[in-house]
């Protein structure tokens, strides 16, 4: 009887083991939304990383100054703390993140910017967005982009990838 009692105990004790051991590997495993990461798109989730406006081709002046204008627009708006601007060759891409306490407005603020940019860019073809995965993924679009063997093609392909993910998402 002494026996099976041992037997029982050292049985209670294993599983307990075993459910702790699975339930600290489910917390560890996989579960990281920061899998493929830089470090300033995973800051940006928490601060204002305050990315530098780029373009798929950096060789055109026009487009970057393009992208810093624009940047600078969109960033002087009272309610935006965070703003991404990413110009590509048909379209420039305006990530931006709410202050907190302003997100209420959000619809009035997206037509506030939508309004500006056609004002002050009627020629230009913008796709903005408040979403963080968005902004996000800009971010860490022109972290590649900064990287001299990162061709423009590919910035490009990139930029449209992250264009029909905004498209889906409306």
């Amino acid at each position: 009887m002494k026996h099976k009692k041992g037997l029982m105990m050292n049985m209670k004790q294993a599983v307990k083991f075993l459910a702790i051991l699975i339930m600290l590997g489910a917390g560890t495993a996989g579960c990281s939304p920061f899998g493929k990461t830089s470090p300033d798109s995973r800051a940006s989730m928490i601060q204002s990383v305050n990315p530098d406006p780029g373009a798929t081709n950096d060789l055109e002046e026009k487009d970057l100054k393009l992208a810093k204008k624009v940047k600078k627009d969109i960033a002087a708006l009272d309610e935006i703390y965070d703003v991404a601007v990413i110009a590509g060759k048909k379209e420039v891409l305006v990530a931006y993140k709410v202050k907190h306490l302003k997100r209420f407005g959000m619809k009035r603020i997206e037509k506030e910017i939508n309004k500006k940019l056609e004002k002050n860019y009627p020629d230009e073809d913008f796709i903005v967005s408040s979403d963080y995965k968005i902004f996000i993924e800009a971010v860490e679009l022109r972290e590649r982009m900064k990287d001299p063997s990162f061709p423009d093609k590919k910035a490009e392909e990139q930029l449209q990838r992250i264009i029909s993910l905004k498209k889906e998402l409306t």
